[in-house]
């Protein structure tokens, strides 16, 4: 038996958590025609956007470049955040030396020293949402608009 749901302001603590102490994000994309895709990468968190890295001609790389839109899984199926959020496509020279050393610190992953040309990828949140079990379906929606409701 499952607990009662969480307030939303408990929601919006275990999801910054997770943003802040996670290092994979499930990442779904889609292409100009359609075509969906669905990858796991790993990410860094800044406190207003997520920092991820993969091939510029990855399927992922050439959709988030396309589209500049995303929708990301945090955590597990009975316990996860729904991001959908705008990218920002960065040259992987673009980003400044010390933001790029802090997602390598946090990942143990660094784009820069690979021969693949990669680049970097930041979202910003427009929505989040939140739940567990169907108990906490209402009130799932955290943030609107890139604006927390918690």
């Amino acid at each position: 038996m499952s607990a009662g749901p969480r307030s939303r302001a408990q929601r919006r603590r275990d999801t910054e958590h997770r943003l802040a102490s996670d290092i994979d994000v499930w990442v779904a994309s889609a292409s100009a025609d359609g075509a969906p895709y669905l990858v796991p990468l790993s990410f860094d968190w800044d406190g207003e956007a997520l920092l991820m890295a993969t091939p510029t001609d990855s399927p992922t790389g050439r959709n988030l470049a396309a589209t500049r839109a995303v929708r990301l899984g945090l955590g597990h199926t009975r316990d996860v955040s729904m991001i959908e959020g705008e990218v920002e496509v960065l040259e992987i020279d673009a980003l400044p030396q010390q933001r790029a050393d802090r997602f390598a610190a946090h990942t143990g992953f660094d784009p820069r020293a690979l021969a693949t040309p990669y680049r970097w990828f930041r979202i910003s949140p427009r929505r989040i949402q939140a739940w567990r079990e169907v108990n906490e379906l209402p009130d799932r929606e955290l943030m609107r608009d890139g604006r927390w409701l918690a």
